[in-house]
């Protein structure tokens, strides 16, 4: 992933914080806010094309259920929210560029119990070009797996779950790929770090199911997509020797969009036709 240019905390423009536009370098929080010591913010990934950001109300929709699956309420409205990331991106002027809503746990107490916790919400919107500088990315299989949905919470975005995948993705990094690939607690196939993992098979689409994993706004359009242009797609339990089968691999995600991996371990892939396809399809569906 290429580096921002620079810091995150450094920048000017405007953020939108508990319902107002602060500017950059003020939108701050207390170093004793509960989710910051135990993991309980939720946040969401979008992505500005053409000046609008792409199937916002989906975005905002999730923000919601990823609170409530951690058992808290927001204080704005789906409709609030979305009014306000148009806001903040028209505002900082970005025709293309990235967005990330978070909501928090302030700092009323210091307890594993959040009871008591005020809930506040931030949108920042800021300049971000592709996640990944090369065209096609190599993968390592991580020791880290998702855990199961009777221990964590699988279908939110919820911070404290991406620590398995910053271990996992640094530990790619260091040893000289781009990122990790995941298996779940019963050793299937799972997700990359921050995307959704898609394998060709015999001019089929295969996809692991949801039970561990994150179901991204993404991987349903891209699903969507490859059904229009007649490609089956299997959404089920996959296992690593399954790999041997596949002719095309790409993960999906907001942030990475449609991306092809050329290799996982020491197993390599061609960017291929169906993969070649959607990525065509899906960059011109959001720039629609």
């Amino acid at each position: 992933m290429a580096a921002p240019t620079l810091p995150m905390d450094d920048r000017d423009g405007l953020i939108w914080f508990n319902g107002q536009l602060v500017p950059w370098r003020e939108a701050k929080v207390h170093v004793l806010i509960h989710s910051l010591h135990y993991g309980n913010s939720v946040f969401e990934g979008e992505r500005i094309y053409n000046g609008k950001v792409f199937k916002l109300t989906e975005h905002s929709r999730r923000l919601h259920k990823s609170a409530n699956m951690l058992a808290y309420e927001l204080p704005y409205s789906i409709e609030e929210l979305d009014a306000a990331t148009r806001l903040v991106v028209a505002q900082n002027k970005l025709d293309s560029g990235y967005v990330r809503p978070l909501a928090w746990r302030g700092a009323e107490v210091i307890g594993v119990s959040a009871q008591g916790t005020k809930v506040h919400v931030m949108i920042a919107a800021f300049p971000w070009g592709a996640y990944y500088e090369q065209k096609a990315i190599r993968l390592v299989t991580s020791r880290w797996k998702r855990p199961s949905p009777e221990s964590s919470p699988a279908g939110s975005k919820a911070a404290g779950l991406y620590i398995i995948c910053t271990l996992a993705k640094d530990e790619a990094l260091a040893a000289g790929y781009h990122d990790a690939l995941m298996h779940d607690y019963k050793g299937r196939l799972s997700e990359a770090t921050g995307a959704n993992l898609f394998l060709v098979i015999n001019g089929e689409l295969h996809t692991p199911t949801t039970e561990t994993i994150l179901n991204g706004i993404t991987r349903l359009t891209v699903m969507d997509l490859a059904r229009k242009r007649g490609i089956k797609v299997v959404e089920r339990e996959i296992y690593p020797d399954e790999l041997a089968r596949a002719s095309e691999v790409f993960l999906t995600g907001t942030a990475v969009e449609v991306q092809p991996v050329a290799a996982i371990d020491q197993r390599e892939y061609p960017i291929g036709p169906i993969t070649t396809q959607l990525q065509a399809d899906y960059a011109a569906l959001v720039r629609s």
